[in-house]
């Protein structure tokens, strides 16, 4: 410790004591036949749509995240293929935080019989011009900027994610 500073002065500032850590969460694109697979969820606002997502459980891969949040929400067993991108937003209503990590994954098997999510409408397989028709119904921004960033091509390999 540098003794030119005093303990008070290496203490936090009053106004740094609400510090908001943002959720680390996933999504999958799943695209097959031209269409893209998403989810149709409950929400306080109302019906939404999103890609299949949610929040890395304690001890988990974001990779095996992703796919498990894929099996629960919309019934899809998939295989993650590559990272699209790494999203950083803030809900302006509620002004949670969030850090999302968005993969490109390949459809492996439908488990029809298996029990959504609770929240979970439905899973339903859309082309790009109707999901971009129903931005309003988006569960957020990310939707449809990842959903861009993946028809633009954008692909980085899964090994940029070190598991540690």
């Amino acid at each position: 410790m540098n003794s030119a500073h005093t303990l008070a002065q290496l203490q936090p500032h009053p106004y740094v004591n609400k510090v908001v850590r943002p959720a680390v969460t996933v999504a999958t694109i799943v695209e097959r036949d031209g269409r893209f697979l998403l989810i149709e969820e409950e929400t306080r606002y109302g019906l939404r749509l999103n890609q299949p997502a949610g929040h890395v459980e304690a001890g988990e891969s974001i990779v095996i995240a992703a796919a498990r949040e894929t099996l629960e929400e919309a019934a899809w067993r998939v295989d993650p293929t590559a990272l699209v991108g790494v999203y950083q937003w803030e809900s302006p209503d509620s002004g949670m935080a969030f850090v999302r990590f968005t993969f490109a994954a390949n459809p492996r098997r439908h488990e029809p019989n298996r029990p959504l999510d609770t929240g979970i409408v439905r899973a339903l397989w859309l082309s790009y011009d109707d999901i971009a028709a129903r931005r309003d119904l988006h569960r957020n921004p990310l939707v449809l900027q990842s959903l861009d960033d993946y028809r633009a091509g954008t692909r980085w390999p899964l090994g940029v994610i070190a598991n540690l």
